[in-house]
């Protein structure tokens, strides 16, 4: 059975210490509703621009944030594809990764991930299908040889044998995060497919994360520190390669980049709790709604806010629908207002 060779060194060890921290820290914070699922959408962004832009994507961080929203903008009709079917496999993996417990570590869930991938890019024949020729692998920006995979008659083979140790005892003993950094080198080794392989692999190590209870309530993006420096992140993988099969170096720079991008989640987060102003007198933070959170924010650069203002940060509401907000936000104590007509101002309660 496959095995993979690798040390667990102080660095490994110091890295994944930060992980288990940062992810206390992040899984028990009382984060309100609303800013969740606008960290969460922020991560989504990131994940598929920077995820997309290191396979050689051209379109800018707007340029994908509004394709993701169902803008309409004017570039590359393959870029805009590649943007569309990641947010879709983000879709997918969002509700496979619910199913803890079940058989997901299959050829069958990496060839649905890989079609979700590459639809309306590649033909439908070669979608979801393992490649039957030869290919090499290329630096995504400079066009470089990097390694050739495997041939073609052993990737089914290699397939199963892996899955095999993913899904046995031994292989649930190693930590999920080490886990989720052998499925990505070894996908990329294996190379299945004759494009999106890359994608593919990423979007696997990241439902292993998921199944394995290290979602983290999907706040983090690791595309955004492997695009950051891309030569390093192939060097990376590379160093298995070099050292005839050991993932140390690999693993290292993997549990490394979660941890950075960890940290920042926890740091915001902590910025979040210490703000005495969204606290009640126990302590606990207060719930606000996506509008009062733009009314906050408008408040907390400007020392006072009239309803003209307000209309202009919530446009497409009504003045009663502000005036309720308003109303709301100064019984939890945290906006005064000062005047009584329509000219009235308000402001943070000190």
């Amino acid at each position: 059975m496959y095995t993979p060779k690798f040390t667990i060194n102080q660095k490994i060890l110091k890295n994944i210490g930060i992980i288990e921290a940062c992810k206390e820290v992040i899984t028990t914070a009382p984060l309100i509703p609303a800013w969740e699922k606008q960290f969460q959408t922020d991560a989504q962004v990131r994940t598929v621009h920077y995820g997309t832009h290191l396979e050689g994507n051209d379109l800018s961080f707007t340029q994908a944030q509004k394709v993701m929203e169902g803008k309409k903008i004017v570039a590359r009709g393959r870029d805009i594809q590649e943007v569309i079917n990641y947010r879709n496999v983000l879709k997918y993996l969002d509700k496979i990764g619910k199913k803890r417990g079940k058989d997901i570590y299959n050829l069958k869930t990496l060839k649905k991930i890989h079609k979700l991938i590459v639809e309306r890019i590649l033909e439908p024949e070669r979608a979801g299908e393992l490649r039957k020729s030869q290919v090499v692998v290329k630096e995504g920006r400079s066009g470089r040889v990097i390694f050739s995979p495997p041939k073609a008659v052993e990737i089914s083979f290699q397939l199963e044998d892996f899955f095999s140790w993913l899904n046995s005892k031994e292989g649930k003993k190693v930590h999920p995060v080490l886990r989720a950094g052998v499925v990505h080198f070894e996908l990329v080794r294996i190379h299945p497919f004759v494009d999106g392989n890359g994608r593919t692999s990423r979007a696997f190590a990241t439902l292993t994360l998921f199944l394995e209870k290290y979602d983290i309530k999907k706040l983090f993006s690791l595309e955004e520190h492997f695009d950051k420096d891309a030569l390093i992140y192939y060097q990376a993988l590379q160093s298995v390669h070099k050292n005839k099969g050991e993932m140390t170096i690999w693993l290292e720079y993997f549990t490394e980049c979660l941890a950075i991008e960890l940290t920042q989640v926890k740091e915001k987060i902590k910025r979040l709790s210490l703000d005495d102003k969204l606290k009640d007198k126990l302590g606990r933070q207060i719930a606000l709604s996506e509008r009062q959170i733009k009314l906050m924010e408008y408040l907390k650069k400007h020392e006072k806010m009239r309803m003209v203002e307000a209309k202009k940060i919530i446009p497409k509401v009504s003045e009663d629908t502000i005036l309720r907000d308003l109303k709301n936000l100064m019984k939890k104590g945290i906006v005064k207002k000062r005047g009584r007509t329509k000219a009235a101002s308000y402001m943070l309660a000190s």
